[in-house]
C-alpha cells in the first residue's frame, strides 16, 4: 500500500510485485521477532497462571527461576537465528529493495490515448487520435508529428491504425493504414515532400515504458553485514585520525599571524602604510579562517559517516537481544496478568513495544547527530527494559501479585456500564 501510487499502471507482471513485498518484508520480520517473543511469553506464562498451575509448582517446590528457564534458553536461540537473518539476509533484502524501487521509478506508467487529445508520453512524438474503439482496439483518424530527427519535422496522418509493444518491451509500434507522409526540412523552408501509403509502421522509442531491471549498485550502511561496514568504520577512523591532525596543524599555524605579531617589522616591509597592514593581515585572517573551516568540516563528516556505521553495527546486535529482554518482561507480567488470551497479550506488548520503538529510533537519530555515543543509542532501551524485567521477576518469584485493569473500566462512561451490568446480569 505504501509503494501502491508508484505501481499504478505502469505495467509490471505479478513476479515483480512478488518479489518487492518480499524484500520489504524483511526488514518487518526483524521488527516483528522479538514483539512475537513477548506476545507469545505473555501468553504461555498467562495461561499457565490463569489456571492456577503456577501456584501448584511453586508449592511443588518449583521457583520462578526454573519455569524460565526453557523459554530463557529458547529466547537466546531464536535471538541468535534473528542475528543471522539480520546479518546475511536482510543487507541483500534491502539492497534488492533499493534496486527494484529505481527501476520502477524510473518506468513511465504505460501509454494511455485519449481521443481528441495530444500525449506527448513518448520522448520525440505528439499523437492525437480521435477516435478510438474500445472494442477491438483500432485507432481512427491519427496525425503524428515525428521530431526524432532535429533536421525535418515529419507530419503522419492515416485513417486508421493499431499500436501496440514488440515482444522484448523495447518498441512501441505503430501499425498505420491509408494515410499520408508530409516531410519539411527546418533548415530550408523551400523543401516539401508528401507520401502516400496504403500500410506504413513507425518503431517507436519504448524502453521508458518497459521495465528493465538494472545491475548491481553501491551499497549503504542498511545493506552491509557486519563484517562490511567493520572494514569501512576501521578504515574511516583512519581517516578520521588523519583529518584531526590535519586540523590541530592547520589551527596551530594560523593562531598567530606574523603580520599582528611582529608589527614592527610588518610596518617595515610595507613602508609604514597602515591601511595596506591593514588589509594584508585582513586577507590573512580570511584565509586562515577559510582553510581551518575547511579542515573543520571535513572532520565532522568522517564523524558523521563513522557514527552512522557504528549504529547500524550495534543496531543488527541489539534487536536480537530484545528477544531475551522481552521474555524477562513477558514470564512476571504474564503471571500478574493471569489472562492467556491473545488480546490482553498484544496489548501489553504493543505498549512495550512503542516504548522500545521510541527508544531506538530516538537513539538512531541522536546517535547519527552526535549528541551520544552509538552503542548508549542503540542498547539503552535493551538497558532500561532489562533492568525492568530483572526486578519484575526478582519481585515475581517472591510474591505473586495480580495485575487488574479496573482503572480502565472508571474511563468508560457510566451508562455504557450499567449497561454491561445489566447484559451480566440477564446471562446469569
Amino acid at each position: 500500500m505504501k509503494f501502491a501510487d508508484r505501481l499504478v499502471g505502469k505495467g509490471l507482471d505479478t513476479w515483480v510485485i512478488t518479489k518487492l513485498i518480499a524484500y520489504n518484508l524483511s526488514w518487518m520480520v526483524v521488527l516483528v521477532v522479538p514483539m512475537a517473543s513477548l506476545v507469545a511469553t505473555l501468553m504461555a506464562f498467562g495461561s499457565l497462571s490463569q489456571n492456577n498451575e503456577i501456584t501448584i509448582m511453586k508449592s511443588s517446590g518449583i521457583s520462578l527461576y526454573k519455569m524460565m528457564f526453557s523459554p530463557f534458553l529458547a529466547s537466546i536461540i531464536v535471538a541468535i537465528l534473528l542475528f543471522q537473518f539480520n546479518n546475511d539476509v536482510l543487507p541483500d533484502a534491502n539492497h534488492q529493495a533499493k534496486i527494484l524501487m529505481s527501476d520502477i521509478s524510473r518506468t513511465k506508467p504505460t501509454l494511455s490515448l485519449e481521443p481528441g487529445f495530444f500525449s506527448q508520453e513518448v520522448n520525440n512524438y505528439a499523437i492525437l487520435v480521435r477516435s478510438i474503439d474500445q472494442k477491438s482496439n483500432w485507432l481512427y483518424q491519427i496525425t503524428i508529428y515525428d521530431y526524432s530527427n532535429g533536421a525535418k519535422v515529419n507530419v503522419v496522418t492515416a485513417d486508421s491504425g493499431r499500436i501496440f509493444f514488440s515482444r522484448d518491451q523495447s518498441k512501441l509500434i505503430m501499425d498505420l493504414y491509408h494515410g499520408e507522409i508530409h516531410e519539411s526540412d527546418v533548415q530550408n523552408t523551400t523543401m516539401y515532400r508528401k507520401l502516400e501509403f496504403e500500410k506504413n509502421i513507425i518503431a517507436m522509442n519504448g524502453d521508458q515504458f518497459s521495465f528493465q531491471q538494472s545491475g548491481p549498485t553501491s551499497r549503504g550502511e542498511r545493506e552491509l553485514s557486519v563484517y562490511d561496514m567493520q572494514v569501512i568504520t576501521d578504515s574511516l577512523k583512519i581517516i578520521l585520525n588523519e583529518n584531526t591532525k590535519s586540523f590541530n596543524k592547520e589551527v596551530n599555524k594560523f593562531l598567530l599571524i606574523d603580520t599582528l605579531k611582529n608589527p614592527n617589522v610588518a610596518s617595515t616591509k610595507m613602508g609604514n602604510n597602515p591601511e595596506l597592514m591593514y588589509l594584508r593581515s585582513l586577507e590573512k585572517v580570511r584565509s586562515a579562517k577559510n582553510i581551518v573551516m575547511a579542515n573543520f568540516n571535513r572532520l565532522e563528516w568522517t564523524k558523521r559517516e563513522l557514527e552512522k556505521y557504528e549504529v547500524e553495527i550495534y543496531k543488527k546486535y541489539s534487536l536480537p537481544v530484545a528477544c531475551i529482554i522481552f521474555m524477562l518482561i513477558g514470564a512476571p507480567l504474564g503471571i500478574m496478568v493471569r489472562k492467556g488470551g491473545f488480546g490482553v497479550a498484544a496489548g501489553i506488548s504493543l505498549f512495550f513495544f512503542l516504548i522500545y520503538w521510541a527508544f531506538l529510533i530516538g537513539g538512531e537519530k541522536l546517535s547519527e547527530r552526535g549528541f551520544f555515543s552509538p552503542f548508549i543509542g542503540m542498547w539503552a532501551a535493551n538497558i532500561v527494559l532489562g533492568i525492568a524485567g530483572i526486578i519484575l521477576t526478582i519481585k515475581t518469584n517472591k510474591e505473586v501479585k495480580t495485575l487488574t485493569f479496573t482503572f480502565f473500566k472508571k474511563l468508560v462512561p457510566k451508562k455504557f456500564r450499567q449497561r454491561n451490568i445489566d447484559v451480566e446480569n440477564e446471562n446469569n
